[in-house]
């Protein structure tokens, strides 16, 4: 369901992916190839949350920022992740779970452990590996993280087509 709120509504590239069981409200921005999966509730009710392209955001994540917020493009928000960063990087991963509480920042190509937990207002650098309770960078990427996070970001790209085919997405839904 896509509702607005304060007369701002979301504003989805025609290549996106908003799946018909996923709830957004107030002032969202979702880029190209972009996927937002089943369960999904991205609320902009603070500020503005933009989505860049090629980012998947999987069942059942909350987006919700007491502020505007900035999701790169080739970001993998794994299922059940609850974000209130401010900025998640370019080719980033946050893995299954995970938590990212207010005013967070997460640089490029970076990776956050499933189950981790992020305190308020923590920057990580790029390329940043990041686990923990409260979330600790522990050292750099390497290269099967970087091959891991690419691959999985073109894998939600390329599930679009299949989805809008079998009529699962948001079209047709009226904005309210």
């Amino acid at each position: 369901m896509i509702r607005s709120l304060d007369g701002k509504s979301a504003v989805i590239d025609p290549t996106a992916f908003v799946s018909e069981t996923a709830y957004l409200i107030g002032d969202i921005e979702i880029g190209p190839r972009s996927s937002i999966w089943p369960g999904v509730v991205i609320r902009a009710d603070s500020g503005k949350i933009k989505i860049g392209a090629g980012t998947n955001i999987q069942d059942n994540s909350v987006l919700h920022a007491d502020d505007d917020a900035e999701i790169g493009d080739d970001v993998t928000i794994g299922h059940g992740v609850v974000c209130h960063a401010r900025k998640v990087g370019n080719g980033s991963l946050l893995g299954n779970n995970s938590t990212l509480n207010e005013g967070v920042v997460i640089g490029n190509n970076s990776l956050v452990a499933a189950g981790s937990t992020l305190n308020e207002n923590t920057v990580f650098e790029d390329n940043a590996l990041v686990r923990g309770t409260p979330g600790k960078a522990l050292g750099t990427v390497r290269e099967r993280h970087t091959a891991l996070m690419k691959g999985a970001a073109a894998s939600y790209v390329r599930r679009i087509e299949r989805y809008v085919d079998a009529g699962l997405d948001h079209a047709g839904q009226s904005v309210t």
